[in-house]
């Protein structure tokens, strides 16, 4: 039986308003009126009707029970969308969606109507600008000139800026643009002003030729999507100039369009141009898709003196995530005709985990060694064959999904009920319901804030893990007092090596680490990995430039990067103002019966 932390068996203060702000069930007056456990019932009361489809009533009951254990549990958490909208009007659970633009102002003002269709309803959108003609091209309708993509983007997010992700918090967009957009410097510099598309993130498409001619001192075609050839550009003054932008905001990021089109399960349907905003789902056209993540600090379990992964639980834990999320898709509420189809013909989903970092902690595993990629490699490609042995007994139930023939998998003769099922997500709001680490990154500090989030509250993040293994001691209690200043145990006086190398932060962890980290990851998953490889203030450019091409040889699928300081409203800070042990992660309550 997996031995649990007090920690992760009762919320946070932090996890509870958040609840309250943005999951649980409000009446016609905007009060509370459900708890935590009762968001659970909901949830898995409305998933498990799609069992209904497939058996009989007993079978919906069966699944219910289980899917309200695994919630309530914490070992599994589905994306935003589905815990707040399951068993809601208008019931609409996929956080993900990618929708198309070609280069018409019908097509563009149909984008972005379908974009508020969409960010209304609870889910965040990707687009591909790159069909869209370039700056200063002519309009054959009017004899008038093209103001280009970046222009557009103005607009979309305008409009985002005034639509609230169903009606709870703001929306969230992707923007890719190929790299051999003649606008390709615009787009990558368009973020280095301030208050410049501020929901959006940004990621240029590269291919594997335009990093070899980064190497090589080749030059790119830049192709106009109407007018043709019109012009070149060396490839490094383009790839230098993402990384100089990038490290002073943030943005762009890199989509390795290649590496994407050689994962694409079913690419006669199409051609794969965009992600999600955060980059862990590499959609087609109309897409959606449904993500969850598996809470890995609850499979940790001592075994004489040791503490290791209970795989038989976890291996238990993927085959039902897999079957909640595939009836994801068959009780959905899709916002347009056109998601559902294309959502319907593939059924992908996307598992994958958070607590990482904590994980890791907890075998006595540092972040940043060797033994954590390992770990790192066997985790998921054990989590990838279970996905895929689940998704095959759902399609041997009930029917591969209805792309399959036309899929990679149809050589093989491997039905699947998904095109996809994996996917490692952010996790960043879910991940501090459950108690955990976000995704697979590194803790970002032992003690934190962040601000603004929340209707402008700031939230104190204190490490529950770290303040347990102190203990009450006087010295622990200096250790405590620098930790709160600091975020980090590093210069921490009295406190012992093996804590120091246990317990890194983000910031510690050299880039390089961070990168193999995510393709320990990227090796196993299907759709893609989102990791933000954090960098200290004083880094260079050249890290940047080190980061986005070993991201590359290493076949991540994109990649992006932080540099510490480099942007005036960074949500998460280092260090808080609070005395220690008179914190409020010193009282808890439990899950069930917590009185909101």
């Amino acid at each position: 039986m997996a031995q649990q932390s007090k920690a992760t068996r009762e919320w946070s203060s932090n996890a509870i308003q958040v609840l309250r702000a943005r999951y649980l069930r409000r009446d016609a007056r905007g009060m509370v009126t459900e708890t935590p456990k009762q968001m659970f019932e909901r949830v898995a009361r409305a998933v498990s009707a799609a069992e209904l489809l497939y058996g009989p009533a007993s079978s919906a009951q069966f699944w219910e029970r289980r899917f309200h254990a695994m919630l309530q549990s914490l070992d599994f958490l589905p994306n935003s969308p589905t815990l707040m909208n399951a068993g809601m009007h208008p019931g609409q659970l996929s956080a993900c969606f990618v929708l198309p633009i070609e280069d018409t102002l019908e097509s563009i003002f149909a984008a972005l109507s379908h974009m508020a269709t969409v960010q209304s309803s609870g889910g965040g959108t990707g687009f591909s600008f790159s069909r869209l003609r370039s700056r200063g091209q002519v309009l054959r309708s009017t004899g008038g000139v093209s103001s280009g993509p970046v222009s557009f983007m103005k607009i979309f997010d305008s409009a985002t800026e005034h639509i609230r992700l169903g009606g709870r918090r703001r929306g969230a967009n992707m923007a890719v643009l190929r790299v051999d957009h003649p606008d390709i410097l615009e787009f990558i510099d368009c973020k280095r002003s301030k208050n410049v598309l501020s929901n959006f993130n940004l990621s240029v498409a590269v291919t594997d030729a335009f990093m070899s001619a980064v190497a090589s001192g080749g030059s790119t075609q830049l192709c106009d999507p109407v007018g043709g050839v019109v012009g070149r550009l060396p490839a490094r003054r383009i790839f230098e100039r993402i990384c100089e932008a990038a490290w002073e905001s943030g943005d762009p990021g890199l989509v390795f369009a290649d590496t994407i089109h050689r994962g694409n399960p079913t690419p006669g349907d199409g051609v794969i141009e965009s992600t999600n905003p955060c980059g862990e789902v590499p959609l087609l056209p109309w897409e959606s898709c449904n993500l969850g993540s598996v809470n890995l600090t609850r499979f940790i379990k001592t075994r004489a003196t040791q503490k290791e992964l209970d795989w038989d639980r976890l291996r238990q834990t993927v085959h039902d995530a897999v079957r909640f999320l595939d009836d994801v898709i068959s009780v959905n509420r899709y916002p347009l005709p056109e998601v559902q189809h294309a959502t319907e013909q593939r059924r992908k989903i996307g598992l994958g985990v958070m607590g990482f970092a904590e994980a890791c902690i907890l075998s006595g595993i540092p972040y940043d060694s060797k033994a954590a990629l390992r770990f790192a490699d066997k985790l998921m490609r054990f989590i990838s064959g279970e996905a895929r042995r689940a998704s095959a007994a759902l399609a041997a139930e009930r029917g591969a999904f209805p792309a399959w023939e036309r899929s990679k998998y149809a050589s093989s003769g491997v039905k699947l009920r998904n095109a996809t099922m994996t996917s490692i997500a952010p996790t960043g709001t879910i991940s501090l319901i459950a108690g955990t680490s976000p995704g697979i990154e590194p803790l970002f500090g032992l003690a934190y804030r962040r601000v603004g989030v929340l209707e402008g509250q700031s939230l104190v993040e204190l490490n529950p893990i770290f303040a347990h293994s102190l203990g009450p001691s006087a010295a622990a209690r200096k250790v405590m007092e620098h930790v709160m200043r600091t975020g980090s145990v590093a210069d921490a006086p009295g406190c012992s090596p093996q804590v120091k190398r246990l317990f890194v932060t983000a910031l510690q962890v050299m880039p390089e680490q961070h990168v193999r980290i995510q393709a320990a990851f990227q090796k196993h998953v299907d759709n893609a990995v989102s990791k933000t490889v954090n960098l200290p203030s004083d880094a260079s450019v050249e890290v940047v430039s080190r980061v986005y091409q070993l991201a590359h040889q290493l076949g991540c699928k994109g990649i992006t990067v932080f540099r510490h300081g480099s942007r005036d409203e960074q949500v998460m800070r280092l260090g808080v103002a609070e005395e220690p042990y008179e914190h409020e992660y010193f009282t808890r309550c439990d899950p069930g019966a917590c009185k909101l």
